[in-house]
């Protein structure tokens, strides 16, 4: 009589012993929280990008700066690029009410652009790190799960007298489980947080290209 063992994945998994199931489940919490964080993230840069142009498109238009300050503070929500021009041009017609010297007045409107040109990468940056981790851990954490399955599955040889393939293979099948979960956990997240970060690059570029035209426009006025 021949007795097929089953092998079904789901089997795999419901069969597996207490410590590499707890590795499975771990590792399935760190990708739903990637996948999560990765629409997310993907959402928040693409509305930055959009933002980012619109407004250089309505900066570089050559209307009064007053009228766009006036508009920028208006608006509830506004690009990274919009709230570092508003940034800038308060302090700058700050100090330019109190009389200070055009040094002081440029040195304070950049030190202001600066500030909130920091914190719109903060924001960009928020739970990358993360994605890293997860991309760089989640392989360790189901190499862990592999290497305590097939520790059980030899240790299971131990009370059999004759060890046949398929005595060993269900065990070592279920141990690889957990290193393909690993791998699924950790190749989005990777890929996600190259790609992320390459963006949050090109957008820091263009806001401190930004903050470079804008110091000699108001250094012209000035």
């Amino acid at each position: 009589m021949n007795v097929h063992t089953d092998l079904s994945f789901l089997t795999l998994i419901t069969q597996a012993s207490i410590v590499v199931q707890a590795v499975m489940l771990l590792l399935v919490g760190l990708s739903l929280w990637s996948w999560w964080q990765i629409f997310l993230k993907r959402f928040q840069l693409a509305r930055a990008v959009r933002e980012t142009a619109a407004f250089e498109d309505q900066f570089w238009k050559g209307g009064d700066l007053n009228e766009l300050y006036q508009s920028a503070g208006q608006s509830r929500t506004g690009s990274g690029l919009e709230h570092i021009f508003t940034a800038g041009f308060r302090e700058y017609s700050k100090h330019r009410k109190q009389g200070s010297v055009a040094a002081v007045t440029m040195d304070s409107a950049r030190r202001a652009m600066r500030a909130a040109y920091q914190r719109e990468i903060d924001s960009l940056e928020a739970h990358l790190s993360g994605l890293a981790t997860v991309g760089s851990v989640s392989p360790y954490i189901g190499l862990f799960g592999t290497v305590w399955g097939i520790m059980n599955a030899f240790r299971g040889l131990s009370n059999v007298s004759q060890a046949t393939l398929a005595s060993v293979a269900p065990g070592i099948a279920e141990a690889l489980v957990a290193t393909a979960i690993g791998l699924f956990a950790a190749i989005p997240a990777v890929v996600a947080y190259n790609r992320y970060t390459h963006d949050v690059d090109r957008l820091a570029v263009r806001y401190e290209t930004f903050i470079e035209e804008f110091s000699n426009i108001l250094q012209r006025q000035g």
